[in-house]
């Protein structure tokens, strides 16, 4: 589920939220990035879920103008083929699914059931809801298709929906754009029948990039001095004041890897840590990575400090 520029990113914001004083690795450092990591399936958990609560909505309100007895051939709520989405009917009767949102408790939508009314709102006022109530085709794919683009237009899109899950935890900001991805592949990826285990991806690709994460931040974090030195050698003709501490922490976890990671290729690495910057840092902060990272290659390999293991590694 998670990729390892993910896990590199989890690591960069446990580190840059230390104090210079706290440079240290301790195990209370390495738990607050393993939960930190796990927030992220959360998230995804919580997402998932808020498609149950809208057929939940959907079916309550079908159930309420049928024994009040408004239902009429222009009532929304008496169109009985959303609440019959085959996909939506699938992913709520997933019991191994339901189960983990019992024991995570994180059925935070019962109680904030504000936003799923708003987005229920929004989708039946919706062309998109329209569309689908109006076609007469009946299959599996078309009501995943429907899910998928209900998804991507209308939930992901929501302001309100999205501030209010940044305010459960601000690092959920940057998870958005990877766990959005992850469930509208899932969505369109599904079959009519489907494994369990399906809407419960592992969190980790495989055990060596759980490693892979508590190493790198144990490693950085017990050699930040040594690296730093190393990083103002090359520095020399950069003003520090104007070089961002977020860089720092960057270019410390990139020469980690660059000596510690022998099975990581350099492009790799210099990629990774170039894009992230890009992103997260300042505007010149990718140039500035570049720049340094560039020397520190040439001047370790060079001096045999880096050292990797199989063909094509040190390209």
């Amino acid at each position: 589920m998670l990729t390892r520029r993910h896990i590199r990113l989890k690591i960069m914001q446990i580190i840059y939220a230390l104090r210079i004083s706290d440079f240290e690795y301790t195990k209370e450092t390495e738990k607050k990035l393993l939960e930190s990591i796990d927030s992220t399936y959360e998230l995804y958990l919580i997402l998932i879920s808020f498609l149950i609560e809208i057929l939940k909505k959907a079916q309550e309100k079908h159930l309420i103008s049928q024994k009040k007895l408004l239902s009429d051939q222009n009532n929304i709520y008496d169109n009985k083929k959303f609440i019959k989405n085959q996909f939506l009917n699938l992913l709520k009767s997933n019991h191994l699914f339901n189960e983990e949102i019992k024991k995570r408790n994180l059925n935070l939508w019962h109680l904030d059931f504000k936003y799923v009314d708003l987005i229920y709102e929004n989708l039946i006022k919706s062309e998109l809801f329209s569309d689908y109530i109006d076609n007469d085709e009946i299959s599996y794919e078309n009501d995943r298709n429907f899910v998928a683009k209900f998804y991507k237009n209308i939930i992901v899109t929501n302001d309100k929906l999205y501030s209010y899950l940044e305010d459960r935890n601000i690092n959920w900001m940057d998870d958005f754009p990877l766990i959005n991805t992850i469930i509208l592949k899932l969505i369109n990826k599904s079959k009519g029948v489907n494994s369990k285990t399906y809407f419960l991806p592992k969190l980790y690709k495989d055990n060596q990039d759980k490693i892979f994460a508590k190493d790198l931040l144990k490693i950085t974090l017990k050699n930040y001095n040594n690296y730093n030195n190393e990083i103002s050698k090359k520095i020399k003709n950069w003003d520090p004041d104007r070089i961002a501490r977020l860089d720092y922490v960057m270019l410390n976890m990139a020469l980690c890897e660059l000596v510690e990671f022998k099975t990581i290729p350099i492009k790799v690495t210099l990629n990774e840590y170039i894009e992230i910057s890009k992103e997260y840092s300042t505007p010149k902060s990718n140039v500035f990575i570049n720049g340094i990272l560039d020397s520190i290659v040439k001047d370790f390999t060079k001096r045999g400090k880096i050292i990797k293991e199989g063909r094509g590694l040190h390209e």
